[in-house]
C-alpha cells in the first residue's frame, strides 16, 4: 500500500479524525490477529464479529491507526453511518483503494470475472506474469465489494501488472468494481449457470459480466474464451484488442494434441499464430488447461513471448484451497478436494475430470448442494446425477438434506440403485449429514479409489474431506 498520513486518510474517506494527522500507515489489515506495524485496521461489523472489539489487539500487534464506524481508544478515523445494509468502513475501503488506484502509473490492472473459474485463472495469470514482472494476485476469492478493494490497497509500490477478481451478484456490481480498478485487460472465462436464482436467466448473467468488456476502454485489451458462444459474443461490445482463447480452431491462443498423464496432468501444443510449443500443466482437468490458455493470453497480450509463456505454465502451482486439490494417503487412496464452490458448470468439469483419470479402483464423487439455482435447482441438480452415471463414476454419494435434489429420480433416500457401465457396478447413494457419510465412505473404500469433494461453499464440504482423510490415513496407519 502507498503511504499515507492518517490526516489524507481521513480526508480521502470523509470521516472523522481522532489523533494525530501525522501518523502514518503503510497497509491494511481486516483482521486483529494478522495486523502488523504501520498497517490500518478496519474494523468492520459482520453477521457474527464486531472488529471495534478487537482494536486494543490490533494496536498491541502494531496497528499505527484505525478505520472505524464507532468512537475506539487511540487514533483512528470514524466514518459517518451509511443508510445502506453495507457497512460503512467497507465503503471507506472502497474510496481508499480508488484513491490509490488513481496513484498507479503504468500498471496494467487484470480484472477476471466468469460463471466458473476465476480464482484459478487469476492464480494461474499472476504466476505466469509474474515471470515477466512485479506481479500482484492475493490467493484466494477477493472479488466482492471488500475483496476487491483489498487487492488494490495490498499490493506493492512496485507493482507492474494487478491481476483482480470480480464477482457479481446481479447487474452493475461488476460496474462498481470496474470503476475502482479501472481494468486496462479483462479476461472473461465463461458464462454459466452460477446465480442464476439471483440474476433470473442466464442472458442476464451474460449481460451483468459483460460490463467488464464495456468497461475497458479502447487502449485496453479484452481476453475472451472462444469456446463460449455467449462470451465470443462480447467481442461486439468493445473497441479494445481483442484475444481469444481456447480449444476451438478460431481462438487466437488454443491448445491441440492433448495429452493426458497416468497422473492427470495435461500435456499439450500451445500455439499462436503459427508458432507451437510444447507445453504442459501440473494440475488435474482439462478445464484447468482452459484456465491455462487465458493466462497465456494474457501474457501475450503484455508482450511475453509464447516460449517463456510455455515455460512458465510447467511451474504452475495450485494458490487458493480447495481447487482441485490432490491428496496421495497410504493405501493408494487419491482424494480430489475441489470443494471450494461449485456450479452446474464446475461440476460437470470436476466428474469429467474424476472419470479422466486412469483408476485401479472405484470412482467415488461426494457431492453436496448447489446453490442459487433458482427453480430449476432440483432439475439441474438431477442432471448432475445423470452426468456422473453417464460418465462412469463407480458411485454417487450426496450428502446433506439439500443433496436430496440429486435424487430426481435417480436417488432414493437411503436406498441404491443399481446399473452396468464398463463393467463395473455403479450406486447411488443419499447420507443425511457428515458423521453418516464419513462412516460410510471409510468402510466403501479400498486401495486404488478416487475421492472427490464438491459442493457449494456453504456446504463447507472441505470440512468433510479433511476429516476422511484423517480417518483414512489412520486406517492405513499413517497419521
Amino acid at each position: 500500500m502507498y503511504d499515507l498520513t492518517l490526516g489524507q486518510i481521513c480526508d480521502i474517506v470523509g470521516g472523522e479524525l481522532i489523533g494525530d494527522p501525522a501518523i502514518r500507515v503503510s497497509g491494511i489489515s481486516i483482521d486483529s490477529r494478522t495486523s502488523s506495524p504501520g498497517d490500518l485496521f478496519a474494523a468492520i461489523v459482520g453477521e457474527r464479529v464486531d472488529g471495534h472489539d478487537y482494536a486494543a489487539q490490533a494496536f498491541s500487534n502494531g496497528a499505527s491507526a484505525l478505520l472505524t464506524s464507532k468512537q475506539v481508544d487511540g487514533p483512528h478515523v470514524m466514518v459517518p453511518a451509511s443508510s445502506d445494509a453495507l457497512d460503512p468502513v467497507i465503503y471507506a475501503i472502497a474510496k481508499l483503494s480508488s484513491h490509490v488506484r488513481s496513484l498507479m502509473r503504468g500498471v496494467e490492472v487484470i480484472g477476471i470475472t466468469g460463471s466458473s473459474g476465476k480464482t484459478s485463472t487469476k492464480d494461474m495469470i499472476g504466476q505466469v506474469l509474474s515471470h515477466a514482472a512485479t506481479t500482484h494476485a492475493p490467493a484466494g476469492s477477493q472479488n466482492n465489494e471488500l475483496g476487491l478493494p483489498l487487492t488494490l490497497l495490498s499490493a506493492p509500490r512496485d507493482v507492474k501488472y494487478l491481476v483482480a477478481e470480480m464477482g457479481m451478484r446481479g447487474l452493475g456490481h461488476i460496474t462498481y468494481l470496474c470503476e475502482l480498478a479501472k481494468p486496462t485487460i479483462g479476461v472473461i472465462t465463461n458464462v454459466g449457470r452460477a446465480h442464476i436464482g439471483e440474476v433470473g436467466s442466464i442472458e442476464g448473467i451474460a449481460k451483468a459480466k459483460s460490463e467488464l468488456v464495456r468497461a475497458i476502454q479502447s487502449s485496453g485489451v479484452v481476453v475472451l474464451n472462444a469456446d463460449d458462444e455467449r462470451v465470443i459474443a462480447m467481442r461486439a461490445l468493445t473497441e479494445a484488442t481483442v484475444f481469444t482463447y481456447g480449444f476451438s480452431d478460431t481462438a487466437d491462443v488454443r491448445a491441440e494434441n492433448l495429452h493426458l498423464s497416468p497422473y492427470g496432468s495435461y500435456n499439450f501444443d500451445l500455439v499462436y499464430r503459427g508458432e507451437r510449443i510444447s507445453a504442459s500443466i501440473p494440475m488435474l482437468g482439462e478445464h484447468n488447461v482452459l484456465n491455462a490458455l487465458a493466462a497465456a493470453a494474457v501474457g501475450i497480450a503484455v508482450g511475453m513471448e509464447v516460449t517463456d509463456i510455455a515455460r512458465a505454465l510447467t511451474t504452475l502451482k495450485l494458490m487458493s484451497k480447495w481447487r482441485m486439490e490432490v491428496h496421495q494417503i497410504p493405501g493408494n487412496v487419491t482424494i480430489i478436494n475441489d470443494a471450494y464452490n461449485a456450479n452446474p458448470e464446475s461440476m460437470t468439469a470436476a466428474l469429467e475430470t474424476l472419470t479422466a483419470i486412469p483408476a485401479t479402483g472405484k470412482t467415488f464423487s461426494i457431492l453436496g448442494k448447489m446453490h442459487e439455482l433458482g427453480n430449476d435447482s432440483d432439475a439441474i441438480h438431477a442432471q448432475i446425477a445423470k452426468l456422473a452415471s453417464e460418465l462412469g463414476v463407480t458411485e454417487v454419494v450426496a450428502v446433506g438434506e439439500p443433496a436430496k435434489a440429486y435424487g430426481l429420480p435417480a436417488l432414493a433416500t437411503n436406498s441404491e440403485s443399481a446399473a452396468t457401465s464398463e463393467s463395473r457396478v455403479q450406486k447411488t447413494v443419499w447420507l443425511p449429514d457428515f458423521d453418516s457419510a464419513c462412516d460410510y465412505i471409510v468402510n466403501e473404500v479400498s486401495s486404488g479409489d478416487i475421492l472427490l469433494f464438491k459442493a457449494s461453499r456453504a456446504e463447507q464440504f472441505e470440512v468433510l474431506a479433511d476429516r476422511i482423510e484423517v480417518v483414512l490415513r489412520a486406517k492405513w496407519g499413517q497419521q
